[in-house]
């Protein structure tokens, strides 16, 4: 069986929107887009994705990942990228998607990845994709977080943990970086209440 985990920056009051430009992702009048990328935490982060084997993507992430990556040869993340097999929750793609080694999830997203994660292999990651992830957190498919917590509050943007959502999560493990991001690993100790499986 492989592991769901979701690996995302977060700020100090759990917004996790636009954290790498400016002009990521504007919805709801947010202008605070970019917040993420002077601390550089994403590359001190990189030993909890050592055994990722696939990249779990919403639309909009999907999207915005294809616009950047593919054009910076000379990183070594890029190539890591183009690399990796990308599945795909969107209603409005259709295959064959432009970005190598990507594949549309059919049907409902959630129980494409519950199949997924019967299947031996490495780990499902979400990078970014809220709508991706909560959706997966409703319905118990997520096995760990690794949050990115920056030491900034921005008083508004989307979350990763929307209102009414409860649940206890178990911390793992922790790392600091130098400029102040804690890096923290938790499992969900049990299932969200009031959902499926």
């Amino acid at each position: 069986m492989s592991k769901v985990i979701v690996f995302t920056d977060l700020t100090l009051d759990g917004v996790m929107q636009a954290p790498a430009r400016p002009d990521e992702d504007r919805r709801g009048g947010f202008e605070h887009g970019g917040w993420a990328a002077p601390y550089a935490a994403m590359t001190q982060a990189g030993e909890s994705l050592a055994n990722m084997g696939a990249l779990l993507l919403g639309r909009r992430t999907y999207e915005d990942f294809y616009a950047v990556w593919p054009k910076r040869k000379d990183d070594p993340i890029s190539a890591r990228l183009d690399t990796l097999q990308k599945y795909v929750a969107s209603t409005t793609l259709s295959e064959p998607l432009a970005w190598i080694n990507s594949t549309l999830l059919k049907g409902d997203a959630a129980e494409a990845v519950a199949k997924l994660k019967q299947e031996p292999g490495k780990d499902l990651v979400v990078m970014g994709s809220g709508e991706l992830a909560q959706s997966l957190m409703r319905r118990n498919l997520v096995d760990e977080y690794v949050l990115l917590i920056h030491p900034l509050v921005l008083g508004s943007g989307r979350r990763l943990f929307p209102d009414g959502d409860a649940f206890a999560l178990r911390l793992v493990g922790t790392k600091t970086t130098t400029n102040g991001v804690v890096i923290t690993t938790y499992q969900p100790v049990a299932p969200m209440a009031g959902t499926s499986t």
